[in-house]
């Protein structure tokens, strides 16, 4: 009786340690960015230092030399809701996995059709999309786990960085949304009826992104017509207006600008009216 006793607590002992929920090594990290007129998603688990050398000769963690599957467990993924341009060249929407190759003085970065393999088992160099190499930069302080993230972001440039230890791996993405904003806008603008609003978008597009001054300047003017008390246009069109060398155009709107968002009590609008008359 005791001995079948001792089974049955020597069994129910191991389906209780089969229930103890442990945290995982490599913890998952999914990061959503959004970027041009879409989103950049990275899904990839994050091993950490634990007193442990990575990146060098003979290392056990991401030696040089040897294909990485960029973080732990199963292959890094990064899908692209849009094309983008990595390397001089153009991938289409969809998933990738992102491989890399660890140097001293230049990084293989790599781009795989393969986003569902386990870690760099399954990598196969025929499956490549995109190669191309970067520089490491040696960082000042030590990132203990592994970490990706996308910054430096206009609307249509980013980079996606690597850290880990003291290294840093930049890689520059790029998107084309211009062509794509300039379909709009041309036929938002040729319908029938056009509101003050998309003159407005018509006019921060041309201003900001297409740099066509004269476009800006004009579809501002549009927008004025039925707002004439919005600081924020007056800023804009005095800003289109110094770039085509209109000082006095300039001044006048700045001016306009001050006043209205003085009644409007916008602090930040006057400061950036006062910007815009600086050298005129």
């Amino acid at each position: 009786m005791k001995k079948i006793l001792f089974i049955i607590g020597t069994f129910m002992s191991l389906v209780a340690g089969a229930q103890v929920k442990m945290p995982a090594a490599s913890p998952t990290q999914t990061l959503i960015q959004d970027f041009g007129l879409g989103k950049i998603e990275i899904v990839y688990s994050r091993p950490s230092l634990k007193g442990r050398a990575v990146f060098g000769k003979g290392t056990l963690l991401a030696p040089f030399g040897q294909v990485w599957r960029t973080g732990a467990n199963g292959a890094t993924k990064i899908t692209f809701s849009d094309a983008v341009t990595i390397g001089g060249k153009v991938l289409p929407a969809g998933p990738y996995g992102l491989f890399t190759i660890p140097g001293e003085n230049e990084w293989t970065i790599i781009f795989n059709t393969n986003s569902k393999g386990w870690g760099s088992f399954d990598y196969k160099e025929a499956e490549d999309v995109v190669r191309l190499t970067v520089k490491p930069e040696i960082t000042s302080n030590t990132t203990e786990t592994f970490s990706i993230g996308v910054g430096n972001i206009t609307p249509e440039t980013a980079t996606i960085g690597l850290k880990w230890g003291k290294v840093l791996v930049n890689i520059p993405v790029s998107t084309d949304i211009k062509s794509t904003i300039r379909k709009q806008v041309e036929t938002t603008l040729a319908a029938t009826t056009v509101n003050s609003n998309a003159y407005s978008a018509a006019a921060n597009f041309y201003f900001d992104m297409d740099k066509d001054y004269a476009k800006a300047l004009a579809n501002v003017n549009k927008a004025i017509e039925t707002n004439a008390k919005a600081y924020w246009l007056f800023l804009l069109k005095g800003k289109a207006q110094k770039a085509l060398g209109d000082k006095a155009g300039a001044k006048e709107s700045a001016t306009t600008c001050i006043k209205l968002a003085t009644d409007a009590k916008n602090d930040d609008y006057i400061r950036s009216a006062n910007e815009v008359l600086v050298g005129l």
